[in-house]
Parts: structure tokens; C-alpha cells; sequence
């Protein structure tokens, strides 16, 4: 009996990740076996080397999540004296291979900025992961930090990311955790705002939960599990999950938590741009009502409970603001998998 049960765990737990990686591979186009240039160096095609360093690599990645202060973090750093950033903020390199989408309208700085950018298009064009030349990208950086802040990389594969962690043994990862059902809001709210969904009765509970039931906004929306499966590679010093809360309370300390560990100098200021400035607080939102943030907040109870277990800090928080009991629970994989099968059926 005992043996029969862990014959069962098992396959449960493999025909949950078939179905997550089905899902992801019709909707965002993800390969399970991504092509991979091996690190020997040929096939460069005679194209020129744009190195200034030894051994460029970015120093870190910050995958997200979506809406949950990534924007902010990259305007610190742009302006902090110890970093050199990329002209744009998210590359989509690991999550769309050869189609970069945001370079093509990336207006250089600087003779680094145009270097970076043409670097970036010739490596873009190509049709395989090339991770050395991707290191090559940040030569330009010359002794000052440098990273990539693609809130997309939270949706990589457990492949793509054991390649990355590979490649770059001591890159650090920063992941911004947010409260699922306010970030999921947000997100929805910039779709509308952004004409990337089609504008819906934000009152209706129905109407709202279709549309978080694009997977889009369902796969970013559960910390916990991009958390867990980024720290399945990382080595636990260097991988950090900060809160949105904090930028919401003290962004000040959240701004010095991340620069000690990224290795910079907090005392250093942002230029003029001060701890708190978040412009993307001021943007237009949709009006939440209170019928349908309970919908949302029964939707996510299992994930809320989740985060409070496993990220701890702020996320401790997170059910008591939708009147969820704090009490320890078992983690059901028959309901994850309903969850998933769904995904992959409407994929």
C-alpha cells in the first residue's frame, strides 16, 4: 500500500508539471528543449566582439513579478552611480528568443547605450540561446554593476533556468513578490489602459474572472510557485524575495535592502530621484469593487496561505486582509491539477 501511494504522489506531481508545460509552450512558445550554443565559441559568423571586459556576464536577473515594482527598481538603479543599466528596462531575451521588441524604439544615452543596442540586434537575430554572447552584452558595463529586470522571466521553464543558473553560478536573482489578487488587478487595470485587453465590466465578478483566467495574468500571479522553482537552481545567498508592501511602506529600506545585496553602496543617492518617487502609482487604475475582490480573494486562498507559509515577511499578512484563517494547511495536488488541466485545455 505505502509503495502504491508514492507511485501515485509521484505521478500526480508529473502529470501537474506535464500540463504547466503544455500550457506554457502554446501560449508563450517555450520549447522544452530550447536550441542551445554550446560555449566553444564558434558560429560567431565573423561578427565583431563588442568586450571591454575580461569576463562580461550580468551580475544579476530580476524576474519580476509584473507590477510589482520592477519599473521603480530599474529608475534607482539607472541613476545610481554603481550601476550602468541597459538602455531598456525589460530584454525578453530568455523568454522571446530573436524577438526583443522593445530595442527596435531604444534610444541610446551613449556610445555604451549604442554598443549594447547593436550587440543586442545581432543577437536577437538569431534562432538559437546563445548565454556567452548574452554575457557579452554586459562588457560595456566595464567595473560597475549591471543586470536584466524582465518581470517575463518569472513564466521559464525549469530548463531555461537551469541553464541560465549553469552559465552564471553566482548571478543573483531578485524576485518582487506582490499580494496575487492586488497584482492580478493591477495588471488587468494596464491591459485595459494599454488597449492589450479588451475593456470588460469591471463590477461583474464573471466578467473579471474570465478574464484573470488568461493565462497571462494566472501564471504571474502565483509567487509561490515561481519562487520555488527559481530557488530549485539558485544557491539560497544569492536569491532574494522583496515585497511590494515595503515599497509601499519604507521604500527607503527596500532600496537599501537591494542595493546591499546587489554589492552597491547605499549611502550613494539615485541622482535627484528620491526612494519614494513611483510614478506608476499615479497611473489610472479600475475601480474595485468590493463584491469583486472577495470573488478574487476566494479564487486565490490557497495561494494567499501559500505565500504566507513559504515567503514569509509581509506575505504573512496577505490572507488576514480577506478574512482567511492563518492556521497551518495541507497542500491539495488534486486541485492544482484541475488548475492546470484548465490552463492547458483553454491553451
Amino acid at each position: 500500500m505505502r509503495f502504491n501511494s508514492q507511485l501515485q504522489r509521484q505521478w500526480s506531481q508529473a502529470a501537474l508539471l506535464a500540463c504547466f508545460f503544455r500550457a506554457a509552450r502554446k501560449i508563450y512558445g517555450v520549447r522544452r528543449i530550447w536550441p542551445y550554443k554550446s560555449r566553444n565559441g564558434e558560429d560567431r559568423n565573423g561578427e565583431e566582439d563588442v568586450s571591454v571586459a575580461a569576463d562580461p556576464q550580468p551580475d544579476f536577473l530580476c524576474i519580476g513579478a509584473q507590477k510589482a515594482g520592477t519599473s521603480w527598481l530599474y529608475r534607482q538603479l539607472t541613476e545610481h552611480p554603481d550601476f550602468w543599466m541597459p538602455p531598456v528596462k525589460e530584454l525578453h531575451y530568455f523568454n522571446l528568443l530573436g524577438r526583443v521588441p522593445s530595442v527596435a524604439s531604444a534610444r541610446a544615452r551613449d556610445d555604451r547605450d549604442r554598443r549594447f543596442l547593436e550587440a543586442i540586434k545581432r543577437l536577437s537575430a538569431r534562432s538559437h540561446l546563445d548565454l556567452e554572447d548574452y554575457a557579452g552584452l554586459f562588457a560595456v558595463k566595464g567595473e560597475l554593476l549591471s543586470g536584466d529586470i524582465t518581470p517575463a522571466y518569472s513564466m521559464l521553464n525549469d530548463e531555461v533556468i537551469e541553464r541560465i543558473v549553469s552559465h552564471f553560478p553566482n548571478l543573483k536573482v531578485i524576485f518582487l513578490a506582490r499580494d496575487p489578487v492586488e497584482r492580478a488587478w493591477s495588471q488587468l487595470s494596464m491591459g485595459v489602459r494599454l488597449r492589450n485587453i479588451i475593456p470588460f465590466n469591471a463590477t461583474d465578478a464573471q466578467d473579471v474572472m474570465h478574464n484573470l483566467l488568461d493565462p497571462g495574468v494566472l501564471l504571474r500571479s502565483h509567487p509561490s510557485k515561481i519562487v520555488a522553482r527559481w530557488k530549485r537552481y539558485v544557491r539560497p545567498e544569492f536569491f532574494r524575495v522583496y515585497f511590494f508592501d515595503d515599497l509601499e511602506k519604507n521604500p527607503a529600506e527596500l532600496r537599501r535592502s537591494i542595493l546591499v545585496f546587489l554589492g552597491a553602496d547605499p549611502n550613494k543617492p539615485s541622482g535627484r530621484l528620491k526612494a519614494d518617487d513611483n510614478s506608476d502609482v499615479r497611473k489610472d487604475k479600475l475601480r474595485l469593487t468590493a463584491k469583486v475582490r472577495d470573488r478574487m480573494a476566494r479564487f486565490f486562498e490557497q495561494e494567499l496561505k501559500t505565500c504566507a507559509a513559504e515567503l514569509g515577511g509581509p506575505a504573512k499578512h496577505w490572507p488576514a486582509r480577506y478574512g482567511f484563517s492563518l492556521l497551518w494547511f495541507i497542500w491539495q495536488f488534486a486541485d492544482d491539477l484541475d488548475l492546470f488541466c484548465w490552463l492547458d485545455w483553454i491553451a
